[in-house]
């Protein structure tokens, strides 16, 4: 028995979406390193040209789209699409989010709603358009991009939290409804990741000095790093491949140990 053909995604396909930059990028490289055909979507034509270019880079070929996935429509139309352009899709990773950082009493309700619209409402679209095919074909695979949120409250990141909580459970949900049709459902919590959406956070002061939220952070995580997009390749590549056709339901936090973490003491 060879144990690594167990994570091959030779002759898959999967769908990253938000996968022009940052988490969903390295994911859907890692993907393609195992062997899937990569489909990536984008909100707009600029993120998308950057994302194929990004790749081309890399040496990976790859289809993008753009695609509002809040909008049904687009959803089931970008379904279409990749289904003449590849196949059925085998990997669903529902990465694309976004976060409003603002003390809860000062957050429009408009805006609370545009983040649980995107970072929850979305996966459950985008899974709801996926799943049928994979009921026929009689195996799928979704990733569900969590956060240590779904578990911590941290302030100024109601919204966000709230979003990241829901998907926890509706990844539960699939996996409770779907598993009988051999569809694993799944989540990554990352931890704090170097990312374009966290570069604020890690910005030097003025002086020179850390940032105090980039201290903070080093301070509670064992790794006493931030994490890397990259950390998140290997379990993106274990919870899409027949290695984890037995893992149904989980989170994996990818955190460098902070949720396990009570700090050091004074």
């Amino acid at each position: 028995m060879d144990v690594l053909n167990g994570f091959s995604l030779k002759g898959k396909v999967a769908l990253v979406t938000g996968g022009s930059y940052g988490i969903g990028f390295a994911i859907a490289c890692g993907l393609a390193d195992a062997g899937a055909k990569i489909a990536f979507n984008d909100i707009n034509q600029e993120l998308v040209n950057k994302g194929l270019d990004s790749y081309k880079e890399k040496g990976i070929d790859v289809r993008g789209y753009v695609c509002d996935v809040t909008k049904e429509p687009e959803v089931t139309e970008l379904i279409s699409a990749i289904e003449r352009d590849l196949g059925p899709v085998d990997i669903l990773v529902n990465n694309a989010g976004i976060i409003k950082r603002v003390p809860m009493t000062e957050m429009e309700v408009e805006d609370f709603r545009k983040v649980i619209d995107v970072d929850l409402t979305a996966p459950f679209i985008m899974a709801k358009a996926v799943i049928p095919a994979m009921i026929k074909k009689g195996s799928g695979k979704i990733i569900n991009i969590c956060s240590m949120m779904s578990e911590l409250g941290r302030e100024t990141v109601s919204a966000y939290a709230a979003a990241k909580g829901g998907l926890k459970m509706l990844t539960r949900n699939i996996a409770s409804e779907y598993g009988q049709y051999n569809i694993q459902c799944n989540g990554i919590g990352p931890g704090y990741i170097a990312t374009p959406q966290t570069a604020p956070l890690r910005e030097k002061q003025s002086d020179g000095s850390a940032h105090p939220f980039d201290k903070f952070i080093i301070s509670k995580t064992p790794a006493a790093r931030w994490g890397n997009a990259e950390d998140l390749i290997g379990p993106a590549v274990f919870l899409s491949s027949s290695a984890s056709d037995f893992v149904n339901g989980h989170i994996l936090y990818v955190d460098g140990g902070i949720l396990a973490y009570i700090g050091k003491q004074p």
